[in-house]
């Protein structure tokens, strides 16, 4: 590894780096969306037990967060609700978290920032994974992070639906979430056999190395094909 210079600041690639990115202002925008396929990945923090906080194994996602879908939908069940209901729940909380993540991804995740904590935490939230798109130990949501999201969606949907169906629909969602970060995890490590799966790899690459201000569905592109940020065919 090297330092990485621009016109503003030089980043040492030896050292760790989330404190450093702050320091490049208007070029970082230009210096994130410049992919490095590496197996040597930098550290984020010098400190270990932070550094070991942003890296999370894929399979931990379904394993801590299946038996939290199952729970939900056995709440919702004991509280009386039939199977249609419960169905319906489930599909609509996994509509719902495929708009979350198309908006999330494109409003949030792709914000331009200048200042150094803009610049420090966009990088902490998702600029890593388009500096290192192959990182494999940052590319799915940490449990805690996850877990704090869960908190804030469960409040949201209690004010739409009863008691009896919040549960179904939170686990619905979750449910989303959890086939989501799986895909993500899939469309960069994986070898899909399916053309269906190659395509979405494809497009899903095809952002990080090409058009990085479109694409912004990552388990389909519903959302870029109604919002009108599809990838252009000439990138595909």
């Amino acid at each position: 590894m090297k330092k990485m210079a621009t016109k503003r600041f030089s980043v040492d690639l030896n050292k760790p780096l989330l404190f450093q990115v702050g320091h490049l202002g208007e070029e970082y925008q230009d210096w994130v969306h410049q992919p490095i396929v590496s197996k040597e990945i930098p550290r984020l923090f010098a400190n270990d037990i932070l550094e070991l906080l942003t890296r999370t194994v894929w399979w931990a996602v379904p394993v801590i967060w299946l038996p939290v879908v199952c729970c939900c939908l056995i709440m919702s069940i004991r509280m009386g609700i039939s199977l249609l209901q419960l169905a319906s729940m489930v599909l609509l909380g996994v509509f719902f978290w495929t708009f979350v993540e198309y908006t999330v991804h494109r409003f949030i995740f792709h914000i331009n920032t200048k200042s150094y904590w803009g610049n420090t935490v966009h990088y902490l939230v998702h600029g890593c994974h388009h500096k290192y798109p192959m990182d494999g130990l940052r590319l799915v949501y940490p449990p805690a992070a996850a877990a704090i999201i869960c908190v804030l969606f469960w409040n949201f949907f209690k004010l739409i639906v009863t008691p009896s169906l919040l549960p179904a629909l939170f686990g619905g969602g979750l449910l989303g979430y959890v086939v989501y970060d799986c895909t993500h995890y899939y469309l960069h490590h994986g070898q899909p056999s399916k053309e269906s799966a190659k395509n979405l790899k494809r497009y899903h690459l095809n952002h990080h190395f090409r058009t990085q201000n479109k694409g912004f569905g990552i388990t389909s592109p519903l959302w870029d094909i109604a919002f009108g940020t599809l990838l252009p065919p000439k990138n595909l």
